[in-house]
């Protein structure tokens, strides 16, 4: 595969990803896919969607999972709701979790990513020992599928991102890097936090925003590629300078309205080409 393939995140019956019809309409060489629902994971519909990208010629490179119950509706209901540290649902979200990795490898993805929640800051937290614990066992079962797994940033500074994945202490283990995301929460600022993780870094997601009047308090606002803070042109050449090479994928949470995506993602793609010819 060719340095920085354009992508985009996507989906057939789950989350807010592009629709597949708007990848292939605009040419988009990769996707990230947010794992289908439940009933949806069969081998049958595997099958089915593999045929599907190689009509359209479109690689996979990564499943993200996601849960029932999670809700981004402000900062606090996150800290509650979302990924492997709320304890309430940590079983059950962790076998779901190796079911959404099995059915990667079904696909013929070897990534595999997820928002794992707050980690807690402090880590003589008692909680923090459990979400290592609990992320070295999906660590482990992405390693018998010959798979990575691929941390989603933002809920985290960079230093407790790097302190989290030094005390779980599997070679699998990624970061995701989405640098709007540590401008929606208030977490850090993007470029600083790439340089800090970058040896750590397995993908990225192309995505932009603007911070909150009270960062960390409140949520930022998610932006067009090109029109927030993070500094796209800047967070590219941060992205070379790190050694990166993977897939540029764009995210971009909006509806599913085929036409709203279609135009904004392919304005994120002709914003990523230009800088990818000016960077190199």
């Amino acid at each position: 595969m060719a340095k920085w393939p354009l992508g985009v995140f996507a989906s057939i019956d789950a989350g807010l990803g592009v629709q597949l019809s708007v990848v292939e309409e605009l040419g988009v060489p990769t996707i990230q896919l947010h794992a289908p629902a439940k009933e949806s994971r069969t081998a049958e519909n595997a099958a089915k969607f593999l045929a599907k990208l190689e009509s359209i010629d479109v690689t996979l490179t990564c499943v993200f999972g996601g849960f029932e119950g999670e809700s981004y509706a402000d900062i606090p209901t996150t800290k509650e709701t979302v990924g492997l540290v709320p304890p309430a649902t940590r079983a059950e979200r962790l076998e779901e979790m190796k079911e959404i990795a099995d059915f990667a490898r079904v696909l013929d993805c070897d990534v595999v990513g997820l928002h794992v929640g707050f980690i807690p800051h402090d880590p003589a937290d008692p909680m923090f020992a459990e979400v290592v614990a609990v992320t070295q066992e999906l660590c482990d079962h992405c390693a018998g599928n010959e798979q990575a797994l691929h941390l989603e940033t933002g809920q985290e500074s960079a230093d407790g991102l790097l302190g989290f994945i030094a005390a779980v202490d599997r070679p699998n283990l990624k970061v995701n890097f989405d640098p709007a995301n540590m401008v929606l929460y208030g977490t850090g600022k993007p470029i600083e936090a790439l340089k800090k993780v970058g040896k750590h870094v397995g993908s990225v997601h192309c995505k932009d925003a603007k911070w909150s009047d009270e960062p960390g308090v409140t949520w930022g606002t998610e932006m067009p590629l090109g029109e927030g803070d993070v500094g796209m042109e800047e967070f590219l050449r941060t992205v070379k300078e790190i050694g990166y090479t993977g897939p540029l994928t764009i995210e971009r949470e909006i509806p599913q309205e085929p036409e709203r995506q279609k135009a904004e993602i392919g304005a994120a793609l002709e914003l990523l080409t230009a800088l990818r010819t000016k960077i190199g």
